[in-house]
């Protein structure tokens, strides 16, 4: 069968950046895509932190086409009739090197595609890998479209539900509680509405997340993101609150609701929804993550559990991109020795523990059990919103003082529940 130094399947963030930084060093690389082109499957909500992979891929991010650095951000407690909303801004978050952008993956991704070929790789659309293939116990290749193609390494970064990574033990049968799933709409409008609703000057991006009532509860919460001229608005919740925990809510509706929200439809009237996409998200953390290596064969990116929820950020594609760079250093290391067992392979694992990316997942391995707490979601929003309407409440007679305001909704339950919260959140 013909053979490659390296099969990349999937031509994600993490696959594609496996093939860049292995093709820029000479190895002969074929990534596999399912979809039509890359990013043509990739519908992740639309933010990208680069500080933590600029230096690993220094000659790209001159002219990559993200799309606004978010200088503003925002997150609202969503009651049913009311909501909160917390606003910053910084100097930090500005400058030549923001801390953010927002990003639209079919055209980053189509573009990170074409750096991988003019560096040497070989990128095959419109094919789906069947099944590997494994002799000795060792993935030496796979069956794609009929095909038997063969290489020294395969790198897994076909996506969240990790078909390859289980087709070769390095992870069990997925868990629901570990998944959340999103939905999201591409909405067009003129550029300058955009600045002038959102209050940004010429470039300026903005974020705003949104918890409570636009999930009716459930875990999980809204996000907007400005586009240079388009808004990227969704809905992301937990699968197993969708699936186990009362009252039942079809989920496509959620992203219906929110779209009505008078918070919302301010932002989004006269625009055309012109791309709509749901995808599943993993959340799951340190403790559900499988094996990232084995004979022959590496899992990056969503494939190897590599995304993270700390409720204030969501973070993924940055995961993905250092994911995918180490995956391709620790084959690079393997070729020097000849060993592509999983003991030359272990490398990878080092590398990903020497770096930002399980160090942040070592700070924040209890997040998931943080956030699964109903009453972050059912409660406060709606305790918010109330002691907001009284304090801000002007009736016809005379005013009530604020204390005695607060200490109406703030019994010495809800302070206890509160302070529970609190010791909660220490953790993260």
């Amino acid at each position: 069968m013909e053979k490659f130094d390296v099969i990349v399947i999937g031509a994600g963030l993490a696959g594609l950046a496996a093939a860049y930084t292995l093709a820029e060093a000479g190895a002969e690389v074929l990534v596999l895509e399912k979809g039509d082109y890359p990013g043509a499957k990739n519908v992740t909500g639309g933010r990208i932190y680069l500080n933590p992979v600029r230096d690993l891929f220094p000659a790209l991010w001159e002219k990559a086409p993200v799309e606004r650095p978010i200088v503003h951000e925002q997150v609202a407690l969503m009651a049913r009739d009311r909501s909160l909303t917390v606003s910053y801004t910084g100097d930090e978050l500005k400058g030549p090197e923001a801390n953010s952008y927002s990003i639209l993956r079919a055209k980053f991704d189509r573009w990170l595609a074409q750096q991988a070929e003019k560096k040497g790789a070989m990128i095959i659309n419109k094919t789906r890998v069947d099944e590997l293939i494994i002799e000795d116990g060792k993935v030496i290749g796979v069956r794609a479209g009929g095909d038997e193609l063969g290489a020294d390494v395969v790198i897994a970064a076909d996506g969240v539900l990790a078909l390859t990574s289980q087709l070769a033990g390095l992870r069990g049968p997925l868990d629901p509680k570990h998944f959340a799933v999103g939905f999201k709409e591409i909405i067009e409008l003129d550029r300058g509405i955009i600045e002038d609703r959102f209050g940004l000057e010429g470039d300026e991006g903005a974020a705003r997340l949104f918890m409570g009532e636009v999930t009716r509860g459930k875990f999980g919460g809204g996000f907007l993101y400005t586009n240079k001229a388009s808004l990227s608005l969704g809905i992301v919740v937990g699968v197993h609150d969708l699936t186990d925990r009362a009252p039942a809510v079809q989920a496509p509706a959620l992203l219906d609701e929110f779209k009505l929200r008078p918070e919302i439809v301010k932002l989004i009237s006269g625009g055309q929804t012109v791309e709509y996409s749901a995808h599943l998200i993993p959340e799951g953390g340190l403790k559900t993550m499988g094996r990232l290596y084995g004979d022959g064969i590496l899992a990056a990116g969503d494939a190897a559990g590599l995304a993270m929820n700390i409720g204030v950020t969501v973070r993924g594609m940055e995961y993905a991109l250092a994911s995918g760079y180490y995956a391709a250093q620790a084959v690079l290391k393997a070729r020097e020795s000849g060993d592509f067992s999983a003991e030359g392979l272990k490398v990878y694992q080092q590398l990903l523990n020497d770096s930002f990316v399980m160090k942040d997942f070592q700070s924040f391995r209890d997040a998931p059990q943080v956030l699964d707490y109903p009453p972050l979601f059912e409660h406060l929003p709606e305790l918010a919103g109330s002691i907001m309407k009284d304090l801000y409440a002007v009736p016809a007679g005379p005013k009530e003082r604020i204390y005695p305001s607060l200490r109406r909704y703030l019994t010495v339950k809800e302070i206890w529940d509160l302070i529970k919260l609190g010791r909660r959140m220490m953790k993260i």
